[in-house]
């Protein structure tokens, strides 16, 4: 077991470089299927699971340090090149696509709910609705429903249980879906042009000579403005159970990256690489708290939780297909979702890093959301 937190650090780091030298530099086809980024989640969650990493406070410090800083920095590096005006022409249907997720997920958790009601405890519903709270915002949702329902602790540690394995599937299946997201939109009919006209900036940006300077001022720079972005944030107000120095944070980078973005600051080279090389920091960290062997402890509210997915997944489709969304919109809206504030804009940067704004908006949108979809169906459950 790795008690050490510097090491813990180091062995993500490594399992980092050795994956992206290996997608980057032999061809294999297997990559084509399974990116470099999924396989770091699922080998660093299966080391958690197997309790290669040790779980005290002290050697999760340094690693929870570095994606602190990393996450910010990372979404401030991947707005560098963004035009927000063509954001906005992609018009209102995104906002539909987020609202028809959240939507798709209350169903889905009702309705499942009145499946299996029998078989659960008489208070399951504020549990579950806790769920829904996490599911359609994030954890500080989750807890705001929690503790305005008074949910036994009991239950509701399923409803956590529940929360992080599904969570962790969910969001591997969103990084995978990368890989398919061609056929997909062939499927639906969807119009990717918007898509391909924002993947033409990537291109001119490689064309850019990576130097010395350009790197110090991309990767010290974005290190510079995430802290001071983080330490801003925790000293503005919080506003009520959702809007806390996080959301701060997210908020003055996503801003900060888009100001940016429209001066030859946001021309330098190397933005794009430094990122992508914090996001193999964040989704190793996310993965390492991910733990499959809780799998046994709460069998049926994980088969609720999955049935709720299913359900999401089949509207998700059907809508895509009668109104022909592309699997960007898709994949984003629902990770915005169940994975929040701090995955939605890793999931968007893994399709298109110059729509990582939408990602953003998604999360915002249910971070203020979430608490309220919770109660309301909490409300409606406990009426069955």
């Amino acid at each position: 077991m790795i008690t050490d937190g510097l090491l813990m650090l180091g062995v993500l780091l490594g399992l980092s470089c050795l994956l992206i030298v290996l997608e980057r530099t032999t061809g294999w086809k297997f990559f084509k299927f399974v990116p470099g980024m999924v396989l770091m989640y699922l080998i660093c969650a299966t080391l958690n699971s197997l309790g290669v990493f040790g779980q005290a406070e002290e050697t999760r410090a340094p690693i929870a340090a570095v994606k602190n800083v990393a996450l910010p920095a990372m979404i401030f590096l991947f707005l560098f090149g963004c035009d927000i005006r063509k954001i906005i022409k992609l018009g209102p249907k995104l906002l539909l696509t987020m609202f028809v997720a959240a939507a798709s997920l209350a169903v889905g958790m009702v309705a499942v709910y009145a499946l299996f009601q029998g078989a659960l405890h008489e208070e399951s519903w504020k549990a579950l609705g806790a769920l829904l709270g996490s599911w359609t915002g994030g954890s500080a949702n989750m807890v705001a429903v929690q503790d305005i329902l008074q949910a036994p602790e009991n239950i509701f540690g399923y409803a956590l249980i529940t929360d992080t394995i599904v969570y962790s599937v969910w969001l591997m299946a969103m990084f995978s879906s990368v890989a398919v997201s061609d056929r997909f939109n062939r499927f639906t009919k969807a119009d990717t042009s918007y898509l391909d006209s924002h993947a033409g900036a990537d291109l001119a940006e490689e064309k850019r000579e990576i130097t010395v300077t350009s790197l110090a001022i991309v990767a010290f720079g974005s290190i510079f403005v995430s802290t001071v972005a983080i330490w801003i944030g925790n000293q503005l107000p919080v506003l009520g159970d959702v809007v806390n120095g996080t959301a701060w944070t997210i908020l003055i980078v996503s801003l900060l990256g888009l100001a940016v973005a429209h001066t030859p600051l946001g021309k330098t080279a190397g933005s794009m690489e430094v990122g992508t090389l914090m996001l193999f920091i964040v989704i190793g960290q996310i993965a390492s708290g991910s733990d499959f062997s809780a799998l046994t402890q709460a069998p049926l509210y994980l088969l609720i939780g999955f049935l709720v997915l299913l359900v999401h997944a089949v509207i998700m489709v059907i809508y895509a297909k009668l109104t022909r969304t592309e699997l960007f919109s898709l994949a984003v809206a629902s990770t915005a979702n169940i994975g929040g504030i701090a995955s939605a804009p890793v999931v968007a940067s893994a399709f298109n890093r110059q729509l990582v704004p939408v990602g953003i908006l998604f999360a915002l949108i249910g971070s203020f959301a979430g608490t309220w979809i919770g109660l309301g169906a909490a409300q409606l459950m406990s009426m069955l």
